[in-house]
């Protein structure tokens, strides 16, 4: 059991902890970069719907061998000042999390790599090592992060009032109509205009001015 829980803070994963957006990267692998790039563009400035963008841009990776989407994840970069920002949030008493649109086979190792207490995700399919062009998971509706983030304040009896949300794009807005704070991260204008504080500068340590 943590001591002393001062409030939870929860990231987006691409383009905010880490540099890179995934599924734009793995489009390269298969020629397909130019395609996904303008989904995804249009889907982080709130001119799709998510989900539709999602699906669209995943089943353009159909055929991706499963070792070539790790060896690309292992080489992805965590995003300038990541790592100490989140040391001093948990020294701080903070429980931090990250919520992606994104997958759990990113998630999952920038958990570790920055021991989060939470990852929540989606899952490319796999079938004979390779990708199906399918996606499951919990965070691809417009309000699953939100829904994510009063779960997880709930179970570690923390106010929504004393959570913080730090994002980038237009499906970060689920999370930032429940949060108690929200810190629009070096973002798209659509997410700016629900944002408390707006950080332009490419390094995470920023947000330890805002988040007490």
């Amino acid at each position: 059991m943590r001591k002393n829980k001062k409030g939870l803070v929860l990231f987006d994963l691409d383009s905010t902890l880490i540099e890179e957006e995934t599924i734009d990267e793995l489009a390269k692998l298969v020629g397909v970069e130019e395609e996904v790039k303008k989904i995804t563009k249009d889907a982080m400035n709130g001119k799709i719907d998510f989900e539709e963008s999602l699906r669209k841009r995943v089943a353009l990776l159909k055929g991706l061998p499963i070792d070539s989407v790790k060896e690309l994840v292992s080489k992805l970069k965590i995003t300038k000042g990541a790592r100490e920002a989140i040391e001093e949030l948990k020294n701080r008493g903070y429980v931090v999390g990250v919520i992606s649109g994104g997958f759990n086979i990113v998630t999952e190792r920038i958990k570790k790599d920055l021991n989060l207490d939470y990852a929540y995700s989606n899952e490319l399919i796999v079938k004979d090592e390779k990708l199906t062009g399918e996606v499951r998971g919990r965070v691809m509706s417009p309000t699953a992060k939100g829904e994510i983030l009063e779960e997880i304040a709930r179970r570690e009896n923390i106010d929504l009032k004393d959570t913080v949300v730090v994002g980038d794009g237009a499906n970060d807005i689920g999370m930032f109509k429940k949060a108690g704070f929200r810190i629009a991260f070096c973002a798209k204008e659509v997410l700016k205009k629900n944002a408390d504080v707006v950080i332009d500068r490419r390094d995470l340590r920023e947000i330890l001015k805002y988040v007490k």
